[in-house]
């Protein structure tokens, strides 16, 4: 038999407690079961900072590499890159997208700044949730959303580096 969940609100405060069936006695349709969900500590300490950190969320006038990406959900990143001397000296980035969106793009700056462009390339969506711990499945198309910026930005920087007469006339 199983067991039913019931949650009543009592001040500022839910209380769950487990309930078992009577013997014989069967689930009405109409019966809800009300479930609990406390955000704070639903989600790791480091979802938590990189969903609300905005110290790297803006845009960086004349990047070394740019890259946007939309994706089926309407959230959009963008990705600026500066580089100097092969390494990834800072990454902005902007985002019109869920808290969720928010938090694997602040990863993907987190995880490629101060790296070389060449370890750039091997950061992957799995990285991004991987390091996030608590991202939630339905979510996940927001890291390949973040990644994928990244992977545009890195393709656009390898384009404006061999192409140095480009940088110039180009705004964002």
């Amino acid at each position: 038999m199983a067991s039913k969940i019931v949650s009543r609100h009592i001040g500022f405060r839910f209380i769950t407690i487990e309930m078992l069936p009577l013997p014989g006695k069967q689930k009405s349709r109409n019966e809800k079961v009300q479930k609990h969900f406390d955000f704070w500590q639903a989600h790791s300490l480091r979802y938590l900072e990189m969903a609300f950190r905005n110290d790297r969320r803006g845009v960086i006038a004349n990047p070394d590499g740019y890259g946007k990406r939309t994706g089926d959900c309407t959230d959009t990143v963008e990705i600026y890159l500066t580089v100097r001397e092969g390494c990834i000296q800072s990454v902005s980035y902007e985002t019109n997208g869920c808290i969720n969106t928010n938090a694997c793009a602040n990863t993907v700056a987190e995880l490629v700044q101060g790296k070389d462009v060449a370890s750039a390339w091997e950061l992957t969506p799995d990285d991004v949730i991987n390091y996030l711990e608590t991202l939630p499945p339905q979510n996940t198309h927001c890291a390949e959303l973040a990644a994928g910026a990244l992977y545009r930005a890195l393709i656009n920087l390898q384009d404006n580096q061999r192409h140095t007469w480009k940088k110039p006339y180009l705004k964002k």
